[in-house]
């Protein structure tokens, strides 16, 4: 018996189990009430709107995560991926290219599937529930975008950690470096090359608005690059605010729809939570945090990269490290809900920091508590969530929980964040 083979699959459907389970009692925990603080911002008919989004969305999500797991599981067990490494080593090439022909192929099989389930998604759910604004244009050129830039940016990184696996003895160290020059490299650059791809980036133009997050930034003592509208309308209806780049690169990104759906004194709050998250340094620790994961990663990739038995786990019949690399990933996935669970709760944290940050240094409460009301509202937000769903999924606390703490704690600046969470406030 290989008890590679066991684990993974054992691994595959725990995992189904456990977000299959999770989901379940989230649905089962929706409150029939309309929270008294969304009385006059949301009525009864668009309460339950959001709960039906909920619902369908939940039982699309099992539908395609259980033919994807019913399918990786058939693959395994059928030799789908000894049939990939055949294909690959037909073209006659040497390790790092037939490497990088194995992955793409994988890829493209599990991008390929997955294409029915967002054009379901996009093209019925989000256009059921008003989001939808994607084109069957812009829907299918994101994906070729998407495509090329993955293969401009991963495949030379995929060939470089190939290269100094099968090459070198301390092969994790030198493809954690090199990862990580990528990661810094496309963080400074995504705001400038990658993400105008997508989307439109427009200087705001000037009047209230802009001179009003100008004051306030000033205020602060917050450096920026810039203003931007991004044409969030172009493919949905949802709002968003965010910052890109660091330092002086810093960015303000402003989605069309958030300033078409908020006041001036709301979007100056949305924008002093947003600069929360950079006056105390979250973007740094979470690059931080991300670069230590990274080298964990790759350590314990180097133990079975070149692992045989891993390798006859997925019926592969010519062991490579390209191989090694992939099948790892699938040993690798409880670690990574770990990890997952651990960076959402410190994400939960930072979310009760900025808003904090937000409510003292801009002095108005109640614009925060409506743009966070609104925010809720628009994107069709689960009130109430299970506890279990918030702990493994959520990066950002329930709405409830986040009004709650702005009232109970008034300014935030006094008292560590820590303490506040211990209090049980996070």
């Amino acid at each position: 018996m290989n008890w590679y083979l066991v684990a993974v699959l054992a691994i595959l459907l725990g995992e189904w189990a456990l977000r299959t389970i999770v989901d379940a009692l989230n649905v089962r925990h929706v409150s029939p009430v309309l929270p008294s603080q969304f009385e006059g911002y949301c009525d009864a008919a668009k309460y339950r709107k959001s709960q039906e989004y909920l619902r369908e969305n939940t039982r699309f999500d099992l539908v395609s995560d259980t033919f994807m797991t019913a399918f990786l599981v058939a693959a395994i067990l059928a030799g789908g991926f000894n049939a990939a490494d055949g294909i690959a080593r037909s073209f006659g090439l040497g390790d790092i290219a037939t490497g990088l022909v194995f992955t793409g192929l994988l890829l493209l099989v599990s991008n390929m599937l997955h294409l029915p389930f967002a054009a379901y998604e996009t093209f019925v759910i989000e256009e059921k529930y008003g989001y939808n604004r994607t084109t069957v244009r812009t829907f299918l050129l994101d994906i070729v975008k998407t495509w090329l830039v993955a293969a401009a940016i991963g495949g030379p990184l995929l060939a470089a950690v190939l290269w100094f696996f099968g090459r070198t003895g301390s092969a994790w160290l030198y493809c954690w470096a090199a990862v990580v020059c990528v990661q810094l490299f496309a963080t400074f650059i995504a705001p400038v090359l990658i993400m105008p791809l997508f989307n439109k980036f427009t200087p705001l133009p000037a009047g209230e608005l802009r001179t009003a997050i100008e004051n306030y930034a000033g205020s602060q003592g917050f450096r920026m690059k810039g203003v931007f509208t991004m044409d969030g309308s172009k493919r949905s209806g949802k709002t968003n605010a965010f910052f890109a780049g660091f330092g002086r690169f810093r960015r303000l990104v402003l989605y069309d729809t958030l300033i078409a759906r908020h006041t001036v004194p709301e979007l100056v709050a949305v924008v002093a939570h947003e600069m929360g998250h950079c006056k105390k340094r979250h973007v740094i620790l979470s690059l931080l945090l991300t670069v230590c994961l990274t080298g964990l990663t790759l350590f314990l990739a180097s133990f079975f990269v070149n692992n045989a038995g891993l390798s006859e786990a997925f019926g592969i019949r010519r062991q490579s490290v390209y191989a090694g690399l992939v099948f790892f990933g699938f040993l690798y996935a409880p670690i990574m809900t770990f990890v997952s669970i651990l960076a959402n709760a410190l994400s939960r944290r930072w979310e009760f920091a900025a808003d904090g940050y937000a409510v003292a240094t801009s002095g108005d409460r109640g614009a925060m508590e409506s743009a966070l009301i609104k925010l809720s509202v628009d994107n069709l937000s689960n009130l109430t969530p299970h506890p279990l769903k918030v702990f493994m999924d959520y990066s950002h606390p329930p709405i409830l929980r986040r009004l709650a703490a702005m009232r109970r704690c008034g300014v935030w600046e006094c008292g560590s964040e820590w303490e506040r969470g211990r209090q049980g406030l996070l």
